[in-house]
């Protein structure tokens, strides 16, 4: 079980239940970060005392700092914070459920540090699988999921860890607050509507990337890394009801999946304890009162960033970046009201499309690709 955790992105969804995890079980955390939700920190300081808190805003830092300076926590602010974070002697886990690429860095300074890492942050290997994968081996480290689909492939993947047997990967989709809708009849989308999930409780870039089902297509990219599967291995089907969290098919054809209540705290906690299980603070599943579960294909017409996902891991090198980096900017302009929910699709599919992708070898290269799709994005509009 990890002793004391760094909690990168403590104010956010993941976060708050990964502390709702450290206060049954007792687990100490020494680091906490967040973008400027100084009330939150402030209140997580006191409870749980961390070394270090660190604002990415500056300005944020500096109004938590007078706000504990009756506290013996030390506060910094910036990248040059979350890198102290991440690598800091103290803990010997850090938990990434930070927003998009801002969490990468952390969790390479973190694998570099000898921390295992307990990985939220999608773009952390969307945009630089390969080479968050061979840091993560070189340094001897564990890189468990949090996301439940992941989690769930995890859990199951415990019953055959010969990898030979494996067949396929089934990642399951809500599908978001428009399933079974065309794209005629998405054309008008408010950001309201976007946002109202049918299942879970998230920050509002990951409620939009379920709308899109862009969340999706960045999962498989993701699975490609976490368990070493080819993208035509990696299906992806949708279930409505969110009780089971994925599923592994295996060259016999057994097919296992592990089912739950739509409860982030479930995976976050065996994450954090495993190889053990404990007791948590989540309904227990009865089959009775779900009662039906259905299952269905995707529309990867209607919702094009799926289809963008899979065609950037067909490309290879950069182009997982460039589709994340474009996805990040078109995402943030439709939640500003400056483009319609259509055009995040279409702004991700022409990134992936027109811009050439590169060998991915270093850091640098990502950030390039990155950059490039970004400014692709907002030179589209």
């Amino acid at each position: 079980m990890t002793e004391c955790m760094s909690v990168l992105g403590s104010t956010g969804s993941i976060g708050t239940q990964t502390l709702d995890v450290a206060r049954k079980h007792n687990m100490k955390v020494c680091a906490l970060t967040a973008h400027s939700n100084v009330k939150i920190m402030e209140e997580q300081i006191r409870e749980f005392a961390p070394n270090l808190a660190v604002m990415y805003d500056e300005t944020s830092a500096a109004d938590l700092k007078q706000r504990v300076s009756d506290t013996a926590t030390k506060v910094l602010s910036g990248m040059d914070g979350l890198l102290e974070a991440a690598s800091m002697k103290e803990a010997d886990t850090v938990l990434n459920s930070l927003v998009g690429m801002v969490g990468l860095k952390p969790t390479l300074a973190a694998a570099e540090a000898g921390k295992n890492i307990a990985l939220a942050n999608k773009e952390t290997l969307v945009a630089g699988g390969e080479l968050v994968m061979n840091t993560v081996s070189k340094n001897g480290v564990k890189l468990l999921p949090v996301d439940s689909e992941h989690s769930a492939i995890f859990q199951c993947l415990q019953a055959c860890p010969d990898h030979k047997f494996l067949r396929k990967l089934i990642l399951t989709a809500s599908g978001g607050p428009f399933f079974g809708k065309k794209r005629e009849e998405l054309g008008n989308v408010t950001i309201k509507e976007a946002l109202n999930h049918p299942n879970w409780s998230m920050g509002a870039k990951i409620t939009i990337d379920s709308a899109t089902m862009m969340n999706k297509g960045l999962e498989i990219i993701e699975a490609r890394w976490l368990f070493d599967m080819p993208e035509d291995k990696i299906d992806v089907v949708v279930h409505r009801q969110s009780i089971i969290h994925s599923l592994v098919e295996f060259s016999d054809y057994s097919v296992l999946a592990q089912l739950g209540n739509p409860d982030m705290r479930i995976p976050i906690q065996y994450a954090l304890t495993y190889p053990e299980r404990y007791e948590s603070s989540v309904k227990p599943l009865s089959l009775s009162e779900v009662g039906t579960m259905t299952f269905a294909q995707p529309d990867y017409d209607t919702f094009e960033c799926l289809k963008a996902c899979k065609n950037a891991l067909r490309k290879g090198g950069t182009s997982p970046a460039i589709a994340n980096g474009a996805n990040e900017v078109a995402n943030a302009l439709f939640r500003e009201g400056k483009i319609s929910f259509l055009r995040i699709g279409e702004l991700v599919s022409a990134a992936v499309e027109n811009i050439h992708p590169s060998e991915l070898n270093t850091l640098e290269d990502v950030l390039k690709a990155d950059k490039t799709a970004r400014e692709f994005v907002l030179s589209s509009i």
